[in-house]
């Protein structure tokens, strides 16, 4: 992880630009860039190349796409994204980017506890 991801300061209320985390290399091992944090929740950039391997986490969690247009697997359901769009997986459930474009970023929030936090 890079030294000036996270910061102190995340607590106050914390800004990182789309350009800055895209500029900072992805720390050796990992898939995405942990940006901020706070209590239960990190925010990651997440921009993965060629395939998505990521497997279900722990936590829920939500994808902001930020550039790229794909599709989304979320359990049994598949569905067409683009910039801006918002996605939602619960905890523990299988989910992947496919067919996504070389551009493709998304910020992705996870939060709460391990196993989610259930809910309507």
């Amino acid at each position: 992880m890079s030294a000036k991801f996270p910061r102190r300061n995340a607590v106050e209320g914390f800004h990182v630009a789309l350009a800055e985390a895209m500029a900072t290399p992805v720390p050796e091992g990992q898939r995405s860039l942990a940006v901020l944090r706070h209590g239960s929740m990190t925010v990651r950039l997440y921009a993965p190349r060629g395939t998505d391997a990521q497997t279900p986490h722990d936590q829920d969690e939500v994808y902001v796409v930020v550039s790229g247009r794909g599709w989304f697997v979320n359990g049994a359901e598949r569905h067409g994204f683009e910039p801006g769009a918002v996605l939602f997986v619960p905890a523990g459930v299988a989910h992947r980017f496919e067919d996504f474009s070389p551009d493709f970023a998304t910020w992705v929030v996870f939060y709460g506890p391990d196993g989610g936090e259930g809910g309507d």
